[in-house]
């Protein structure tokens, strides 16, 4: 961390006597923050995170809710995982194969996650280090969990494919969604190892994977957790994105407009922002109940019927951490709109003048912010309930901050500086085939970030 405040008193033509606080801002991100990976299995982990092979019907890929041209998230508050066609906000139900419900949370982009500071993943962070455990790391399968990861990403990879409305399928459609519902996860003809059969029955994955890693001999001895490694090998190098305005700024290699220059002194101020959006990548990697609406189907058991989500309260169990989600990073936030963990706003304008006051803003909430595909469900059942506003608006601690309309611009100004066009260009970009011949998601549309990019 480094103090700041004669550059930017100069820029604002203030003194530093005047009312500038000192501002405080973290050190550039380099390249000790990361971890290396081999191209050759960065580029297996390409193919890998494109390809629907991966999901129970063959129809999902790990990049239909993370592509890039939507930011690495999918462009709408609550995704359709199986049983939907299309991509992004253009998704769709598919009358034939009709999901029973909505991803239960918003789609979280994936930039940097292959930074070694993420050591907790997911909204609730249910998958995190902990060198306590005998595999180093807790998930909600605890002792029947695998082990031999060769990161946090890569274990984190392991749970979407068990999801029946994410990447399983339902019950009577495939013989993985069918060893999900048995209990089956791991161990031969567990949920894993069906997935891992498919891949070594396809020569290409196959041929590689022998070639990449000296322990594997033949096709038989590739696992789940090889390919789990693959992929999160290309979502780190992929994804990472530390070439933005903001960061030639830190390493005082380009100035900041007027704009975002006042913005940064709000959010690193009297906006106190950083509070939580704190380090290299803006998050604290805490959790906070801050008062986001919640709608859709929430998150329950398969013997419960309420539709609320405490979120990490339901990783803990303790009522203290009722309604805290995980600080996001802020990293291309500009590009990964809708907002909040169930994507409750569309625009950075609406989420941050909610955010200022955020138990007003519950009760005023105006529901036209989200981007919700059409689907025959009840999204608003909490927010109908007023006992189930009070119970989120009583968890909220931190006090309400008065922004205007020109402060607020200001901040969405710094926070456009948080843009990376390296990144959000690829390096790899979207694959023309895969090796098991399936469609590619977003292959016949050739999007552009700018033009995709939410109104503010």
């Amino acid at each position: 961390m480094r103090s700041w405040v004669s550059g930017l008193a100069v820029v604002l033509g203030l003194t530093t006597t005047s009312a500038v606080a000192e501002v405080v801002l973290p050190d550039a991100v380099s390249d000790s923050d990361y971890v290396s990976h081999p191209a050759e299995r960065v580029r297996l982990g390409w193919h890998l995170f494109y390809d629907p092979v991966l999901s129970g019907n063959r129809e999902i890929a790990c990049a239909t809710c993370h592509h890039p041209a939507f930011g690495t998230s999918d462009g709408v508050s609550l995704g359709i995982g199986d049983g939907g066609t299309g991509l992004g906000p253009a998704r769709r139900v598919d009358p034939e194969n009709a999901p029973e419900q909505r991803i239960a949370r918003n789609s979280p982009a994936l930039w940097n996650l292959g930074a070694t500071e993420f050591t907790r993943l997911f909204h609730d962070g249910r998958i995190e280090l902990d060198p306590t455990r005998e595999a180093g790391l807790r998930t909600p399968l605890e002792d029947d969990m695998m082990s031999g990861f060769a990161s946090l990403l890569s274990a984190q990879n392991m749970f979407p494919v068990l999801s029946p409305d994410e990447m399983a399928g339902h019950y009577n459609e495939n013989e993985i969604a069918q060893a999900v519902r048995q209990g089956r996860i791991t161990g031969d003809g567990g949920a894993w190892d069906l997935i891992a059969a498919r891949v070594r029955a396809i020569p290409d994955y196959a041929e590689r994977f022998v070639a990449l890693k000296p322990g594997i001999s033949a096709p038989e001895e590739i696992t789940f957790t090889d390919i789990s490694d693959a992929i999160a090998a290309f979502v780190a190098v992929e994804f990472r994105s530390d070439t933005s305005q903001f960061d030639a700024f830190l390493r005082a290699e380009a100035s900041l407009p007027e704009d975002a220059m006042r913005g940064l002194t709000l959010f690193y101020g009297r906006a106190t922002c950083s509070n939580c959006h704190a380090g290299p990548f803006q998050t604290d990697h805490g959790f906070h109940a801050r008062g986001v609406p919640q709608l859709g189907p929430g998150k329950a058991a398969r013997f419960e019927s309420h539709r609320r989500d405490t979120g990490r309260m339901r990783v803990t169990g303790r009522t203290e951490d009722a309604f805290a989600f995980r600080t996001p990073s802020l990293r291309n936030i500009h590009h990964t709109a809708p907002y909040g963990h169930a994507g409750s706003h569309a625009t950075l304008e609406g989420f941050l003048r909610d955010h200022a006051d955020p138990v007003t803003a519950l009760e005023t909430y105006d529901r036209t912010q989200v981007i919700l595909p059409e689907m025959p469900v009840e999204d608003w059942q909490i927010l109908d309930d007023l006992a189930e506003v009070a119970a989120i608006t009583t968890a909220v601690q931190t006090p309400p901050i008065t922004l205007s309309t020109e402060d607020i611009a200001d901040l969405i100004a710094f926070l456009k500086t948080l843009s990376d066009p390296a990144a959000l260009a690829g390096r790899l970009s979207v694959p023309d085939t895969v090796p098991s011949g399936l469609d590619v998601p977003g292959r016949l549309e050739r999007f552009s970030p700018d033009a995709l990019r939410p109104p503010d």
